[in-house]
């Protein structure tokens, strides 16, 4: 057994670990030589911070040149108080190499690195500082994610990854196929005979789990998904990824006012949590990524979030003076620069833009009495835009067949959808949360590829 360094640099009752001898496990970071002692910086990832390991020349299995920047070691010494700026330190009685970094091609030497490089070494850049921060406050953002749906009594499901119809209805999709590429069956007709594949027609990675969750919310009341969805859009930007996460709730018996309110307590609810759990790293990213998040933060949690009509937003930006890439008007999407304005000069809060138009949204909103518009909502905030994306869902039967069939949507990969509409059918809201967006949002890391492992990008599918 050994101790996680969290637990001697986090120890509750310090006096008490002083002078108790113990194991650690983890990677090399830095090496400081002198005349007759050698400080050692150890990182397991349990926390932000190294611990500092004092070698004297004594010390049992010190290999000066193996113990360098990268080598895994294991160290066991006596806990002492550090007369330095390092809370605590371990004395070495015996190190262990398990395993050696060259130095001359190992890529993580003591230098700051750009983003853009570690995307090369993506199978290394978890133990840099900012990596290792990410991915610790991803970790603690998806317990918080549990934590809140839990505690409302929400049951977590898990949809299937492999669809045959597209929730979205925008046709960005990756195909799922067993068919040889070169030789596929036909039909008369000549084209390609999906009934011949392994699922017996067209299936595709899933953009939304919603559709499914919708399922069991008219069964169960209250369920929430967490799980990867897929786009394939060619779309090179630091906000899109073709693989990423999504937190999908659905609540059956709940109108778009209830579906506003669980958004805006869940974006409170995870960001204190990361605030409470994650101070080292949170400090990191206020020093070294964005001057200021910690407070902008606060403001968030503290602050209730504005409610604003799709129109309205429209008339804002339009009288702003502001001169944008994209020129407003009614009807459009809204862009990131429109939506970042909104938050961040206009209402200088989160917003909950609501009521969008019809033709801009998906064909399974509830349509307003208005007849152009429908009961949508996004939550946008600050530096991000918008991060949540929801709707009261058309529970009418024969407006939802309709509306599919206006979508130019082919009706029959939809007919269990449908048809939840014909038997006990009740009012029901959900939302779309990006989780990878909510990472952005909470560490002020400006690209998306820079808040998941491994990301999968037009033209990238490494390691």
């Amino acid at each position: 057994m050994h101790t996680k360094i969290r637990q001697i640099l986090l120890a509750p009752d310090r006096a008490k670990i002083i002078g108790q001898e113990h194991t650690i496990k983890g990677w090399v970071k830095t090496v400081r030589g002198q005349k007759n002692l050698t400080f050692v910086e150890v990182n397991d990832g349990s926390c932000f911070t190294n611990l500092q390991v004092v070698v004297q020349p004594e010390t049992k299995g010190f290999d000066a040149s193996a113990v360098n920047t990268g080598a895994s070691v294991s160290v066991t010494g006596v806990v002492a108080q550090s007369p330095g700026n390092q809370p605590l330190e371990l004395h070495a009685n015996l190190i262990k190499v398990y395993g050696k970094a060259n130095q001359e091609s190992y890529p993580l030497q003591k230098k700051r690195h750009s983003f853009e490089f570690l995307r090369t070494v993506a199978h290394l850049r978890p133990r840099t500082n900012t990596f290792g921060a990410v991915t610790r406050v991803r970790n603690a953002l998806a317990f918080a994610t549990h934590l809140f749906f839990q505690k409302r009594g929400f049951l977590y499901i898990q949809p299937p990854i492999i669809t045959s119809a597209d929730c979205e209805g925008a046709g960005e999709l990756f195909r799922v196929t067993t068919i040889d590429p070169e030789k596929p069956p036909r039909t008369p007709e000549g084209k390609v005979d999906y009934t011949k594949d392994f699922f017996g027609c067209p299936t595709y990675l899933t953009v939304s789990g919603q559709l499914n969750a919708e399922a069991y919310a008219c069964a169960l009341t209250d369920v929430y998904t967490f799980g990867p969805t897929f786009r394939a859009e060619n779309s090179n930007t630091a906000r899109h990824l073709a693989e990423f996460w999504m937190i999908e709730p659905e609540m059956a018996f709940a109108e778009l006012a209830d579906n506003m309110e669980c958004a805006e307590s869940f974006v409170k609810f995870v960001t204190t949590y990361v605030l409470d759990n994650c101070a080292d790293d949170m400090a990191f990213f206020n020093q070294f990524i964005e001057t200021g998040i910690i407070d902008r933060l606060k403001k968030v949690i503290e602050t209730p979030f504005e409610h604003s009509t799709y129109t309205y937003a429209v008339r804002v930006l339009q009288k702003s003076g502001k001169t944008f890439e994209f020129p407003v008007e009614w009807g459009m999407d809204l862009q990131s620069e429109h939506e970042r304005y909104l938050t961040e000069e206009f209402f200088q809060k989160p917003v909950i833009l609501t009521d969008y138009p019809r033709k801009i949204k998906a064909f399974y909103m509830r349509d307003n009495m208005d007849g152009k518009t429908v009961a949508a909502m996004d939550v946008l905030v600050p530096k991000i835009g918008e991060i949540i994306g929801g709707s009261q869902r058309e529970e009418r039967y024969d407006e939802l067949e309709a509306k599919i069939k206006e979508f130019g949507l082919d009706p029959k990969p939809y007919w269990w959808y449908l048809e939840l509409r014909k038997y006990g059918s009740v009012p029901h809201s959900g939302f779309g949360a990006g989780f990878e967006r909510l990472i952005r949002f909470v560490t002020g890391l400006d690209n998306i590829r820079d808040v998941i492992p491994f990301p999968r990008f037009p033209g990238s599918a490494a390691f």
